[in-house]
């Protein structure tokens, strides 16, 4: 039996339809798999980002206990009840520089340097021939 010219053509597009649906398929396929691989990634960074502010909340708490227990009046009180008797000196923790920091600073770290040499003199360092230093 011999095929005619019209069966081979139907054969051919049906292949070629098969083809293409499999094709389409497959990248619809795709399409789906990465939105879910999206959707799971933006689950994941929100449940961060909620953890994050519970941390930054957090801290910011304990931040505003610490600063409420280390106030003055809150450090006078506990120092009252507990009777510990420590004596507040706010007065004197403030020193007050009349001349520029920045020079007493200058003058205080190379003052050896600018110093008169009356401690000790140098001697010249003399090298021999074999390399070793005498006086």
């Amino acid at each position: 039996m011999k095929k005619s010219d019209t069966h081979a053509f139907v054969n051919q597009l049906l292949v070629g339809t098969l083809a293409m649906i499999l094709f389409s398929g497959t990248i619809g396929l795709g399409a789906v798999w990465m939105r879910h691989q999206i959707s799971i990634t933006a689950q994941t960074t929100r449940q961060i980002e909620n953890t994050l502010s519970e941390v930054e909340r957090r801290i910011a708490e304990t931040t505003a206990l610490i600063a409420a227990e280390q106030s003055p009046e809150a450090l006078e009180q506990k120092n009252a009840k507990m009777a510990i008797g420590l004596v507040p000196k706010r007065d004197s923790q403030i020193v007050w520089v009349a001349e520029s920091p920045e020079e007493r600073l200058a003058a205080r770290r190379n003052l050896e340097i600018f110093a008169e040499e009356t401690v000790r003199t140098r001697t010249p360092i003399r090298f021999g021939l074999t390399g070793n230093r005498t006086p």
